[in-house]
């Protein structure tokens, strides 16, 4: 795919590497809709998009909602005048806690609230299957060729400590990478996932000053990814028509989990 001839929804757009996937793809001369729950971010994201080569339109957009996931593809569409040649499923919330936790000064054994691990699945894992059926589905209605889904994983799909939702949302989207691209290649529609490592992001801020210096020691290269690079691997994914079925690892060699 040429980027210029990109038409892209982006979910999880306000900020982090999906506000840099926007504007970057924008800049490259594509249609982007940004999507996010974020809409005061969004119309900081649509003033710096201004003048860029190509063209950006927000949508707000809560991912972990079918019926808004559904709404939503449908206004791109009327928007676009057809479906999006590329989704970008980046959406994502951390809620940490550890399974069980032996609290010493009460005597007690505190547990990870079930409202923590919904919300983190509803938005991580959920929010994709619905953004990719109903777009794949309207790719197909609108005979989009050359087409193409990207899942935004993570390393921590191997397993971390504190992040039992979050883990197993993004493992649950690395087999939904592999499932969805050998059910859509015969549709002309490739699918990829793209896992980067400990990010220079708003989300990566809320990280404990403590923990994020014991990330940063099992870190070969000994620092965080900059967006720019995470977008460097998503450039490459639109831009070899080969790439699928497979998750692009970004971390500066901190695949250890």
């Amino acid at each position: 795919m040429k980027l210029d001839h990109v038409s892209a929804l982006i979910t999880g757009a306000a900020s982090g590497i999906g506000r840099r996937f926007a504007l970057e793809l924008a800049a490259a001369g594509a249609t982007v809709i940004a999507g996010d729950i974020d809409e005061d971010g969004l119309d900081v994201l649509a003033t710096e998009a201004r003048g860029l080569r190509g063209a950006l339109h927000t949508a707000a957009l809560d991912v972990s909602r079918e019926d808004a996931v559904k709404r939503c593809v449908a206004s791109v569409r009327a928007t676009l005048g057809r479906a999006p040649s590329l989704l970008v499923n980046n959406a994502a919330i951390l809620r940490d806690g550890l399974l069980v936790h032996r609290d010493p000064s009460a005597r007690t054994v505190r547990q990870l609230p079930a409202s923590q691990w919904k919300a983190v699945l509803d938005t991580n894992l959920s929010g994709p299957y619905y953004a990719a059926r109903e777009v794949a589905a309207a790719m197909l209605e609108d005979s989009v060729r050359p087409a193409l889904i990207v899942n935004i994983s993570s390393i921590t799909s191997a397993g971390n400590p504190g992040q039992s939702n979050y883990a197993a949302a993004k493992a649950g989207l690395d087999a939904l990478t592999r499932t969805w691209a050998l059910e859509l290649a015969p549709h002309g529609i490739r699918v990829a996932a793209i896992a980067p490592g400990l990010t220079d992001t708003p989300m990566a801020a809320g990280v404990a000053p403590d923990a994020l210096a014991e990330l940063l020691r099992g870190i070969p290269l000994g620092r965080m990814a900059r967006p720019d690079e995470i977008w460097a691997g998503l450039k490459f994914v639109i831009e070899c028509d080969y790439f699928t079925g497979r998750t692009l690892a970004i971390d500066g060699g901190a695949s250890f989990l």
